[in-house]
């Protein structure tokens, strides 16, 4: 058993992530664990960079101390050097007996701090290392010998796919190593619902037979929804992209240039009825640890089709609906496969994501936390 680990009172334990909304959107039910297991939880999180503040006060009202920590996106950075020095001040004043990093910088810091100040359990969730087959070089110079270095300050790195967990086990030094299916879905919550389809569709002005897309994710590079765009050129498509970012208006000039019906509803909470909406989920992005949206939308009985890329290939197992990212014409013919075998594909998702089930995940993460 890892030291000092089990239900045992007054313990106290710290969330590392770069952003609070990480925090909100995935780490809630790892609060409730460690909360369960009789740890007092706080997060060290960059409040400042917080676009809704109600979710602050979520996890207020759950009990959870939350410790403004201003880290950057960016690795090396005054501000970083900055979020550091209060990291570990934090730590060295608190005396954590446990430590979760996620995020990529909350990862490096996070770990770094919690080795000097002698934390004696350190956890970090890689979710989807930078550095993976067919990365750019670039990845595997800078952020490889990183994570390799730090894995030696790691009591117990979780990893979310397969070839992460396969790198990790071959690679790196960390002293437990394990594998977990993501954050886990809430199957119950997305299982496909008429009135959802009904609601959205009348919100979009589509008939029940209108060809619906869908896509769920940050408007950015990484998403690709670009080529989706230039894949449907012309055809008769609505396609729906809930989510915002920074391409936001370079979508919608590309849209009007090749005829295409592009929705884009920024933010949604009703993310669920959009999947009942949808005749096909795409996820078209390049980099990927293990998506919850394309696990979200085969919960909802949602044929998909996706980047042949880490992660979504430990979800899909039939090929054809697996395409190369930037292939344009692998993207039409996936796209076209998943709705003309929709009914097949309905029955194997909802059968596959079963193994993803939330209850699965927590009773994992469970174990882990206790040292099992």
């Amino acid at each position: 058993m890892l030291e000092g680990l089990g239900k045992k009172s007054g313990k106290k334990a710290l969330i590392v992530a770069t952003i609070v909304e990480f925090i909100t959107s995935f780490e809630m039910n790892d609060i409730k664990l460690l909360q369960q297991l009789g740890y007092q939880v706080s997060c060290a999180t960059n409040l400042e960079e917080a676009v809704h503040q109600d979710r602050i006060e979520q996890l207020k009202k759950k009990g959870v101390k939350i410790y403004n920590i201003p880290f950057s996106r960016l690795p090396i950075t005054k501000q970083n050097i900055n979020a550091y020095k209060k990291l570990r001040n934090l730590m060295h004043k608190e005396q954590f007996d446990l430590i979760h990093c996620h995020t990529p910088v909350g990862g490096v810091l996070g770990r770094i701090a919690a080795h000097k100040e002698h934390v004696p359990n350190i956890f970090y969730t890689a979710h989807g290392f930078h550095f993976y087959d067919g990365a750019p070089l670039k990845n595997w110079l800078i952020f490889y010998p990183v994570e390799k270095f730090l894995s030696r300050y790691t009591d117990v790195l979780i990893t979310i796919n397969k070839e992460d967990y396969k790198r990790a086990t071959e690679k790196f030094h960390a002293k437990k190593m394990v594998y977990i299916p993501g954050v886990g879905v809430d199957v119950e919550k997305f299982a496909p619902r008429q009135s959802g389809r009904d609601k959205i569709r009348a919100e979009l002005g589509l008939k029940d037979t209108d060809f619906m897309l869908l896509s769920v994710g940050e408007l950015n590079e990484n998403k690709n929804h670009a080529s989706v765009i230039k894949a449907i050129a012309g055809k008769d498509i609505t396609y729906v992209i809930v989510g915002k970012g920074a391409k936001e208006a370079e979508l919608k000039t590309m849209a009007d240039e090749n005829n295409v019906d592009l929705r884009l509803t920024g933010f949604r909470t009703d993310v669920a009825d959009f999947y009942d909406a949808a005749d096909v989920y795409i996820l078209p992005s390049i980099r990927e640890g293990l998506n919850v949206s394309l696990m979200e939308a085969m919960a909802s009985g949602l044929p998909v089709a996706c980047a042949q890329i880490r992660g979504n290939v430990d979800l899909v197992d039939d090929e054809n609906c697996l395409f190369e990212p930037v292939d344009v014409d692998g993207i039409k013919s996936a796209v076209e496969y998943a709705l003309e075998n929709r009914k097949k594909l309905d029955e194997q998702n909802l059968k596959k994501i079963q193994a993803f089930n939330l209850i699965a995940v927590e009773k994992l993460m469970s174990d882990i936390y206790e040292g099992g």
